[in-house]
């Protein structure tokens, strides 16, 4: 059954002076649903997601959230409703672990201890033990371990839609895995709509509903993970599935011996 579009962008064009970042984009995100959108670097992909909590504005055409033009909106309240995972985690040097997570709710006028049942309940949720984190500074921190403070502090004031841009690319393989996994995990039991920005096609397709693909600006290739890696229609989606196709083979010749 189809589900009802809580992200919608119509006809979306994007440019910078004389540099074009998106080109038409029509693009309908459903309630519930977990998006992935994959391109190389300079295809627009950071810009269609800055465009969703109005970070940058569109150059033409409409941009909506929950049925509303976000140019319509107020910005800081648009923002406050929407979990951003960032590239580079970006959590604040001088503050505790717990108070990054409480950087929203304490600016929606949360009291201090609602703030601080919050932190310590997403701390929970993202597998970090409240007690043992609660206070300790970024820096003392692992990159999984501040990335999952990352997912925490998106999720502090209970968002519908989280977007995520490259939210896992500067992680080992086996936090990568990890935290993938559980976000989707959490994705579903909170029953959110997430947009993940990646290069990454393998990510993109273990753990998306759907997958656009975007190519000098322009959204070339959209269908579910099966539908891309079985009947690529574009050219460069022929190209871009070969290298995970190439490491699926090399692992099975490897798992059978048949490798060096």
């Amino acid at each position: 059954m189809p589900r009802a579009p809580i992200i919608e962008l119509d006809d979306v064009s994007k440019t910078y002076g004389d540099a074009r970042a998106l080109d038409r984009v029509t693009l309908a995100v459903g309630t519930g649903e977990f998006l992935a959108v994959v391109g190389p670097s300079g295809s627009g992909k950071t810009t269609l997601l800055r465009l969703i909590n109005r970070l940058a504005e569109p150059t033409s055409g409409h941009v909506r959230v929950q049925n509303e033009d976000v140019r319509l909106a107020d910005p800081p309240a648009l923002r406050r409703r929407i979990g951003y995972v960032f590239q580079g985690i970006g959590l604040f040097p001088h503050l505790t672990v717990a108070e990054n997570v409480a950087i929203t709710p304490r600016l929606i006028g949360r009291s201090r201890e609602k703030r601080a049942a919050r932190a310590d309940e997403l701390l929970q949720l993202v597998r970090l033990d409240p007690a043992q984190y609660r206070d300790r500074f970024p820096a003392a921190l692992s990159g999984g371990e501040r990335q999952r403070v990352g997912v925490a502090r998106a999720l502090a004031a209970e968002p519908k839609i989280v977007l995520m841009d490259e939210p896992f690319g500067a992680l080992d393989a086996l936090n990568r895995d990890a935290i993938g996994s559980d976000y989707r995990a959490l994705h579903a039991s909170l029953g959110l709509t997430s947009v993940m920005i990646t290069h990454d096609l393998t990510e993109a397709v273990l753990l998306a509903d759907r997958v656009v693909v975007v190519h000098q600006g322009r959204l070339i290739e959209e269908g579910t993970p099966r539908q891309l890696m079985t009947a690529p229609k574009h050219a460069y989606v022929r190209e871009l599935i070969e290298t995970p196709r190439r490491q699926a083979a090399r692992l099975g010749a490897l798992l059978k011996g048949g490798g060096p």
